[in-house]
């Protein structure tokens, strides 16, 4: 939070405010007219993904602005950043802003940023730190500690214990943190505002010692290396001496860890460095708030595909066991056939008759109703044979089409489990009403959605591979746009993706088999696994049954491999 409250000192200071907009419910944007052009400052107090950086990107805002930015236009809308601050060492910083009130007097307020994980939030004050609204109202109900309301004073609840470690000296930390009776990293965490814990792990790395490793069976050396390194870190943060960078895992390609400062403990990981951690942030977080807001936004349709996979999974065991009863059936039609030829045998009264079973030559005992004739008794066993029978017939139908529907349903699932884009949500949507699981309004004025397209990556080896993100892309990709000669992968047994590698007349080297499995791995229900087994044949083998539904497929003959879900060896172009 140093480190950017610095570059925000930087860029914004002494700017002018002349947009603000709330573009999701928990976010605004506002943008800042600097002398070095405008600066555009993104804000999200969602729970589950709280940032804030400076960003070049805009968002379009709702055509009814809320409340609480309809409030901070009234206030800030031309107002002037005079100050930047951070509220000790703590994750909250205070833009005081100037501006001009109804009597046209200069005037001050406070706009505080709250990033403390759930916690978080965007809090308007008055100059008398009084506040005026926020994005999230905290009642007391809610929290004993702080409400954030109207007409409430701002502050932030002190945290026991705990010192701003710029100022610690070397006294404190060693005869106070390493004191303690708990772990370096526990001891480090629970001394100090602000420090995070990858900085406690780094600390303890640069020493040489196990952050997990306890005070007590620290040597003086030890508690030596433990503060020149302490100390190191906080004199780079008192000078602003950053080095912005993120650590990539090899494995997925995906950022895992980011910070102002070199991190010396992922030396065997690739460090990708950056020219401001506004860059950083938007680089490790942006993906990760696309998924987020795009996870939230597909909540009904992973209701309504949830819902129908339940129904539809009660329904077909329902099936099946009546399947299961239906089998009685032949029993049925040898008690009548027997009864035929060995009727004459019972005796009025009888409540069964044993018989030889000429199907086996052993011995059968059917019973028998005593109120009806032998005939009778066989005629109400073919009955029921014949009952059985057609209950059967129909169930066979039946199951075959339940069992469609679920596999249908499952595909859509886990399309939905990748979807990227809200027009990748606007497919799966249109797919659904197509099938029936949602209803199709009708009326109104007919809105024209954007098709999404496949993904486009090109491997190590300079092969383009395409990946279907739904069942209408993959029907697409491989039977539109994949010609005869190009291979064909897909997960066994598992829904997934369709990949195409488009070969264009070339012989593909055994590497990219490789990676086209690893992407039909990654894009599919089996991207949590360490393995997952690949089938892959030329596109020319592949067929479609009539009247089958999108992204449905047979084949014949295949090769199968064993590949990792895995992104390493592919780069991602664009989507088509």
């Amino acid at each position: 939070m140093h480190a950017l409250v610095h570059e925000f000192n930087q860029n914004l200071l002494n700017g002018k405010i002349n947009k603000i907009s709330q573009p999701e419910r928990e976010e605004l944007l506002i943008t800042v007219n600097t002398p070095d052009g405008n600066k555009r400052l993104l804000i999200s107090a969602n729970a589950s993904l709280p940032f804030m950086y400076l960003t070049s990107d805009n968002k379009p805002a709702p055509a009814t602005a809320p409340g609480f930015c309809m409030l901070l236009r009234k206030h800030i809308g031309a107002g002037r950043i005079i100050e930047i601050a951070q509220m000790g060492l703590e994750r909250a910083v205070r833009f005081k802003i100037q501006h001009l009130n109804e009597m046209g007097d200069i005037t001050f307020k406070y706009l505080y940023v709250e990033i403390m994980g759930k916690h978080s939030n965007i809090i308007f004050c008055n100059e008398d730190n009084m506040i005026l609204d926020s994005i999230k109202h905290i009642p007391s109900s809610v929290s004993s500690v702080r409400e954030v309301l109207p007409g409430r004073d701002y502050f932030i609840p002190t945290q026991e214990g705990k010192i701003n470690p710029l100022e610690a000296n070397e006294d404190f930390f060693k005869s106070t943190v390493l004191k303690k009776s708990d772990s370096v990293f526990k001891a480090i965490m629970s001394s100090f505002i602000g420090i995070s814990p990858t900085i406690a792990n780094e600390i303890c790395y640069r020493a040489g010692i196990d952050s997990d490793v306890s005070n007590a069976s620290l040597f003086d050396e030890h508690k030596d290396r433990l503060y020149k390194e302490f100390e190191s870190i906080i004199n780079d943060v008192k000078n602003n001496n950053y080095y912005y960078n993120i650590i990539i895992d090899s494995t997925t390609n995906k950022p895992i860890e980011y910070a102002p400062l070199k991190l010396s403990m992922y030396a065997d990981m690739q460090s990708k460095e950056l020219s401001s951690f506004s860059e950083v942030l938007v680089e490790f977080y942006a993906k990760r708030n696309a998924y987020t807001n795009i996870h939230q936004k597909s909540a009904d349709l992973r209701k309504i595909i949830s819902n129908h996979i339940e129904r539809a999974s009660k329904k077909l065991d329902l099936q099946l066991k009546q399947e299961k009863d239906t089998a009685k059936k032949e029993k049925y039609r040898i008690y009548g056939e027997l009864l035929h030829t060995y009727g004459y045998e019972a005796k009025q009264g009888d409540k069964s008759i044993t018989v030889i079973n000429y199907y086996n030559n052993e011995e059968l005992t059917i019973p028998l109703d005593v109120d009806l004739s032998p005939s009778e008794n066989a005629k109400k066993y073919f009955d029921k044979y014949a009952k059985l029978k057609r209950t059967a017939e129909a169930l066979e139908t039946y199951i075959a089409q339940s069992k469609q529907e679920l596999e249908l349903l499952q595909s859509i699932e886990a399309s939905l489990s990748i979807a990227e884009t809200e027009t990748d949500l606007s497919d799966i949507r249109r797919e659904l009403i197509d099938h029936g699981f949602i209803k199709k309004h009708t009326g109104g004025k007919k809105e024209k959605s954007k098709k999404s397209k496949p993904l486009h990556f090109v491997d190590d080896n300079g092969f383009d591979i395409y990946v279907g993100k739904n069942n209408y892309q993959n029907d697409e990709l491989t039977f539109k746009f994949a010609t005869g000669n190009d291979w064909w992968f897909h997960t066994k047994k598992i829904h997934g993706s369709h990949v195409i590698v488009k070969t264009n007349g070339k012989e593909l080297p055994d590497s990219t088999y490789e990676y086209a499995a690893e992407l039909a791995a990654y894009y599919s229900s089996g991207r949590d696994s360490d393995k997952v087994e690949i089938d892959y044949l030329q596109k020319k083998n592949v067929k479609k049954p009539a009247s089958s539904v999108a992204g449905f497929v047979v084949y014949y003959t295949n090769y199968s491999l064993i590949a990792t879900p895995t992104l390493e060896h592919v780069k991602l172009v664009s989507e088509e």
